[in-house]
């Protein structure tokens, strides 16, 4: 471990890992895969989406990565464990677990039923505590320690006036299980922690940059309320991963990193 004093970006290495990352043809799941991919680690990727899976795939490919893809969403014991046991075929076994796979549905709470509340949390909140069992149970085994990644918001921490309750509530919930399971695995060596975003540039949310109307009127709303006087691209979610991923975070478990610009601080 001393070489980090004369090679300090030694911490960062993750060349030759294997990391499973859901929610792989999404925005945050896409970017965590190239740029793991660049990073040199071996990947397993799932999403229900297999075309849009397979050019993400490809992608990484190009970059010099070995991939393997599961055309599955994380909704059942059986799809989680298809997406691990994915990882002991093809590599014997992951070291990193990034859970970016989740949604959001919006309502003033008296417009929402119960069967749509339910399937957000199910999404947010279910499919990341089976992913991490299954990650577990085999981390746990191996005896070599690990790395999960969750995907919070700073939703989870904040409301929201726009009929957010289900997924407010779902990103609280991925919160307190960062926590719980930073305290359960602490001895083993696996750490656990959230990546927290804002609002950060995507195919989604692409029209919140353009100079429409629309775009203008919430850009200025979220700016009010953002220390850092803009919104977040894609390499601000960049860094922290890197970070939660390598061995420079080895004594950071249970935390919520807000990549958010300072938004929660006010």
């Amino acid at each position: 471990m001393k070489d980090f004093v004369s090679n300090p970006m030694s911490l960062f290495d993750i060349r030759g890992q294997v990391a499973v990352v859901t929610g792989a043809s999404g925005a945050f799941g896409s970017l965590a895969a190239r740029v793991l991919a660049g990073a040199g680690v071996r990947l397993v990727l799932a999403a229900g989406r297999a075309q849009e899976l397979e050019a993400v795939a490809q992608a990484c490919r190009e970059a010099g990565a070995e991939v393997e893809t599961v055309a599955r969403r994380p909704s059942t014991e059986a799809d989680c464990e298809a997406i691990l046991e994915a990882a002991d075929r093809r590599f014997g076994g992951a070291d990193i677990l990034v859970v970016a796979s989740g949604l959001n549905d919006v309502a003033p709470i008296g417009d929402m039923s119960l069967e749509r509340f339910e399937r957000v949390m199910s999404g947010n909140v279910t499919s990341t505590w089976l992913l991490c069992r299954a990650f577990g149970r085999r981390a746990l085994a191996r005896g070599r320690g690990g790395k999960v990644v969750l995907v919070s918001s700073a939703r989870g921490k904040l409301g929201h006036p726009a009929g957010y309750t289900a997924y407010c509530a779902s990103k609280s919930a991925v919160d307190g299980m960062t926590r719980a399971l930073g305290c359960e695995w602490g001895k083993s060596g696996i750490t656990v922690n959230a990546i927290a975003p804002t609002v950060f540039r995507s195919s989604l949310t692409a029209w919140m940059f353009e100079d429409t109307e629309k775009g203008r009127a919430t850009r200025e709303g979220m700016l009010a309320r953002i220390p850092k006087g803009r919104l977040g691209e894609p390499e601000d979610l960049a860094g922290p991963l890197l970070f939660l991923a390598s061995r420079a975070s080895d004594f950071h478990t249970g935390h919520i990193l807000y990549a958010d610009g300072g938004y929660t601080a006010g």
